[in-house]
């Protein structure tokens, strides 16, 4: 069993059309390392590639994929952690300057979530993975419903707003924060319109983060309940 036909067409693409004007960075890469000032937690949704979306070139952007961009809470225990090393790497190793939580629209894991809470956890491990959004969930009002699609992206936002809480809980992420070496972000990619905003602190919403994106509106996030 050789590749998809599809992967081999790309990648003769790329040997024939980007290696050329790209080789050079590549030879430099792999002499000097990768130096990456930007950390990207992504979901691993086929439709929201992060290298894509910010044009970027090899060795620009460290990216982290999973399902539904979450971190879990800092817990070193004596089990394998996968998101946890690559956060400490990014961090320690390679000292990045900031660290970007992008949720989307459209996001299956956090559907699954919704459609799933009242009912026996699916499958061996998504069902655990996605109960990390339960507080989320929680401190919407409503909590979120799979039929309605303004639910589910108050909850995809409220989730990227989460997972930014559950990273100061690292305690080599808070101090270089607290010190001005590093920078915590969310932002929230709309499948459908490609438009992109960021959360805002002070206000609790997400705003354009180009304005002239067509089908981009502020949007807020419900304040926790009391």
């Amino acid at each position: 069993m050789g590749l998809p036909k599809r992967l081999v067409e790309g990648y003769r693409a790329f040997v024939d059309a980007r290696l050329p004007v790209e080789l050079t960075r590549f030879q430099r890469l792999a002499a000097t390392g990768q130096q990456p000032a930007v950390m990207i937690i992504g979901c691993c949704d086929s439709r929201v590639s992060p290298e894509v979306i910010f044009d970027a070139n090899p060795g620009e952007l460290f990216v982290l994929r999973n399902v539904a961009n979450l971190v879990p809470p800092y817990s070193p225990t004596g089990l394998t952690h996968g998101v946890s090393a690559a956060l400490e790497f990014a961090v320690e190793g390679l000292q990045v300057k900031h660290i970007i939580v992008m949720g989307h629209s459209r996001c299956g894991g956090v559907r699954a979530f919704v459609e799933n809470r009242d009912r026996a956890e699916p499958g061996d491990f998504i069902g655990k993975w996605m109960q990390l959004i339960a507080p989320a969930a929680a401190s919407l009002e409503g909590a979120g419903d799979a039929a309605h699609a303004a639910d589910l992206t108050r909850l995809e936002r409220a989730s990227v707003v989460m997972t930014l809480g559950n990273l100061m809980t690292f305690p080599w992420i808070s101090r270089r924060v607290q010190a001005g070496e590093l920078e915590l972000l969310g932002t929230y990619f709309d499948v459908a319109t490609g438009g992109l905003s960021a959360y805002d602190r002070t206000s609790g919403g997400f705003a354009p983060v180009v304005d002239d994106r067509a089908g981009q509106q502020p949007s807020t996030v419900s304040r926790p309940r009391s």
